[in-house]
């Protein structure tokens, strides 16, 4: 995700310079950013602020520059609970820089399904939300509701086909599905990148944002793209006719995970604030607002949310999640196979 902004870092290096003189009832946390930001104000962040008192101190930055931070800062921390949606917590469990919770301190655990916790012992925090990666369509373009993956192949799609690029995460997740259901494995992408070389033949575009697969989608009559839940939404408030479909092959997906910083002096209270973000609340907030999917059995959607995600333990529990240290560890080449079948 993206680098932190020369404004942030300074508003971090000032954070930094105050956080000895407020560290008893002041927490530093990593956030994402954008709407996702807005929704973390509104959903943890000033909730927890009203019912302890203590403040919290926000550095925006995306979980691999979070996670370089925290790994920078591994002498002399200076975050307090540190949010990663690329799997990053379990590197930075097996390197000490982020330590296991205490039961005891954090009990919505207790309402998580197991497979959000399932290595909180190891030092891993436990996953909040889950931005499910499936087909994003526009409803009342496409000729037939896709099912399959492969259907983004069918050539009736032809030039509405969007990808995006996999320096993006979502992008990186979609394209391993794609890779998957065409015969490859994390040891093999040729089959994805064969796969991606005939879409382009056929038409197809390859964006690297968000905001230009909404460009697409908008102005220039994409019909259909492998991406996420959260944005699907983002397109139907933004009033076009967008649907988000989990083939039957099986939905990856990206979780959001809360973790806490070691050798920090707060751990009492970021307990306490990891135990808001994963309390039944604040992800059926998080639900509502992003549709993300929600890992505490207690959260209780409308209708209309949970047609948009992945609902319930059977399928949360469900959603793919590729092993986030291949993808750190072969990326690099990866985007070096993926930039050459891509270009023209």
């Amino acid at each position: 995700m993206k680098l932190v902004t020369a404004s942030a870092a300074l508003t971090f290096a000032a954070l930094m310079g105050g956080t000895a003189l407020a560290q008893s009832n002041t927490l530093v946390i990593n956030s994402f950013g954008g709407a996702y930001e807005q929704a973390h104000r509104k959903c943890v962040i000033e909730p927890f602020e009203k019912t302890t008192g203590a403040s919290v101190k926000i550095v925006t930055a995306y979980s691999a520059d979070a996670f370089a931070q925290v790994r920078a800062q591994k002498a002399a921390p200076q975050f307090d609970v540190i949010h990663f949606s690329g799997g990053q917590e379990i590197v930075a469990a097996s390197e000490g820089l982020i330590s296991p919770l205490d039961p005891a301190k954090v009990p919505n655990l207790a309402n998580l399904y197991d497979f959000a916790k399932k290595n909180v012992a190891k030092g891993e925090g436990p996953a909040y939300s889950i931005a499910a990666i499936g087909l994003v369509v526009n409803s009342k373009k496409v000729p037939k509701e896709p099912t399959s993956w492969k259907n983004l192949m069918d050539p009736s799609f032809g030039d509405h086909v969007v990808l995006t690029d996999i320096s993006n995460g979502y992008g990186m997740l979609g394209f391993l599905q794609l890779n998957a259901v065409m015969g490859g494995n994390l040891d093999n992408i040729q089959p994805g990148l064969d796969a991606v070389k005939t879409l382009l033949k056929a038409g197809a575009v390859v964006v690297k944002t968000s905001p230009e697969i909404q460009q697409a989608f908008a102005q220039n009559d994409a019909w259909i793209a492998p991406y996420a839940s959260d944005y699907a939404f983002t397109l139907k408030k933004a009033n076009m006719p967008a649907k988000f479909i989990q083939a039957k092959e099986g939905t990856p997906a990206s979780f959001i995970t809360a973790n806490l910083v070691a050798n920090r002096p707060n751990g009492d209270l970021a307990s306490k604030f990891i135990d808001m973000t994963i309390s039944a609340e604040a992800q059926g907030c998080f639900a509502e607002a992003l549709r993300y999917t929600p890992t505490n059995a207690k959260v209780k959607v409308s209708d209309e949310v949970a047609a948009d995600i992945a609902y319930g333990e059977k399928a949360a529990s469900g959603l793919l999640r590729f092993d986030p240290t291949v993808i750190e560890a072969k990326r690099a080449s990866w985007v070096e196979a993926w930039n050459k079948a891509i270009a023209k």
